[in-house]
């Protein structure tokens, strides 16, 4: 009886601990940043989840400004720049490619209104920006 009722919670935290995986699970899906963000200078991301399994994270830039907004990258405006695979919880690698802004980033949501996206060029030249969410 003793052995059968081991065997019993045994099981039950294994249970336990497998339904814990599968609700965090959720819950990092339920973090992709959704809507339309935008930096201190006025440009703006409108980011959404993406990819086969959901966990990607698309960004379409629906403004340029600033420095940035040259004739060759305006050409970007309405068009999707981004998508990263999740490689962490709340974390995103990929490739901006938009022009002359091409380059690794890294999108990190660090509050539920806000994400920074990082953006290296030769692994060197790297600028961290922050993105607020507008809508």
């Amino acid at each position: 009886m003793e052995t059968s009722m081991h065997i019993l919670k045994s099981t039950l935290a294994v249970t336990a601990l497998c339904a814990g995986f599968a609700i965090s699970g959720v819950s990092a899906q339920e973090a992709i940043p959704s809507g339309t963000y935008v930096d201190q200078w006025g440009t703006s991301f409108e980011f959404s989840a993406c990819g086969d399994a959901g966990t990607d994270l698309c960004a379409v830039m629906t403004n340029l400004a600033g420095d940035s907004a040259t004739e060759e990258n305006l050409q970007f405006v309405g068009q999707q720049v981004i998508q990263a695979p999740q490689t962490a919880s709340n974390e995103w690698k990929g490739q901006l490619n938009a022009g002359g802004m091409s380059g690794e980033v890294t999108l990190t949501q660090t509050g539920a209104d806000t994400v920074d996206i990082t953006g290296c060029r030769a692994a060197v030249l790297c600028q961290t920006l922050t993105y607020t969410r507008a809508s």
